[in-house]
């Protein structure tokens, strides 16, 4: 077993709880509206959110417990996750709990949770997927190189350049 890991200390999702309870107290100090729409549509709107985090969150467990992989971020991966869920995102758990997070700021209706979104993102993506996207380069080298041409960050998949520039409605000619 490889004894480098991510040095990943804090649980991610400690991250999004923190920014909720911060956006909690914004909201104290600070109010604002409590819905800027018609709450039938922030309801809308958070099981949207909330079914996209489900989407995103099961597949990526159930990948890493069949796998026997580790989600406890300071200690080495098993193997590295490239199929299913995570063929369209490179941190599917990370990315549905920020859907998650935004569901329930619907829900709440508390407008400083959404404002703090890219603030949080932005906290994520260098106090833990930066990280992470690091060690899986030292672990797993041409694989994770591959890995990352193919898949985004958060989502979506690549055209991936294969050499061949020809015009593809000729090519089909």
């Amino acid at each position: 077993m490889r004894k480098d890991s991510p040095g990943v200390y804090l649980p991610p999702p400690l991250f999004y709880v923190a920014f909720f309870f911060l956006s909690i107290g914004l909201q104290r100090l600070v109010p604002l509206p409590d819905h800027l729409a018609h709450p039938v549509v922030h309801h809308i709107l958070g099981l949207v959110c909330l079914a996209v985090a489900v989407v995103f969150v099961l597949p990526a467990l159930l990948a890493f417990f069949r796998s026997r992989n580790t989600l406890i971020t300071f200690l080495p991966a098993k193997s590295l996750q490239t199929g299913g869920i995570f063929s369209w995102s490179r941190n599917p758990m990370y990315f549905g709990l920020l859907m998650a997070y935004a569901g329930l700021a619907c829900f709440l209706g508390n407008w400083w949770t959404l404002f703090l979104i890219p603030l949080l993102v932005l906290v994520v993506q260098r106090m833990v997927i930066i990280p992470e996207e690091e060690y899986l380069h030292r672990a797993f080298g041409a694989d994770y190189t591959a890995y990352k041409a193919r898949v985004s960050r958060w989502i979506g998949r690549r055209a991936v350049d294969t050499g061949d520039h020809r015009d593809w409605a000729k090519a089909k000619r």
